[in-house]
C-alpha cells in the first residue's frame, strides 16, 4: 500500500481558496494537513479515503478479536465468521 505524503497548508490559505483545496483532495492529492499557528490543527481527506479507513479499521477489529479468541482457546465456526464479515461489508457499502 502506497503512503500518501501530506501537503501542509496554513489555515489562511484554506479560508482564501476552499474550493481549490477541496478539488485537490477529490483528485487524490491527499492528505492535506491544515496548519494553525505553525501547528497541525486538522487533516483533510476525501470521503472515499475516510470510508476505506473506517472499513479497514472494522476488519482489523474483527481480526484482533479472532486473535484474542485463538489465544484464549475459544473459537467460532467458519460459517459464523463469514456471516460476520458479510455483515461488516454490507454495512460499509453505500
Amino acid at each position: 500500500m502506497a503512503r500518501h505524503i501530506p501537503k501542509f497548508i496554513p489555515v489562511t490559505d484554506l479560508r482564501q481558496d476552499v474550493s481549490a483545496i477541496l478539488r485537490a483532495i477529490q483528485n487524490g492529492e491527499e492528505p492535506i494537513v491544515i496548519m494553525q499557528r505553525s501547528r497541525a490543527a486538522a487533516v483533510m481527506i476525501s470521503v472515499d479515503t475516510y470510508e476505506r479507513m473506517v472499513y479497514e479499521r472494522e476488519v482489523l477489529g474483527i481480526l484482533a478479536m479472532g486473535d484474542k479468541d485463538i489465544k484464549a482457546a475459544k473459537g467460532i465456526s467458519v460459517e459464523q465468521l463469514l456471516a460476520e464479515l458479510d455483515q461488516v461489508v454490507s454495512e460499509a457499502s453505500p
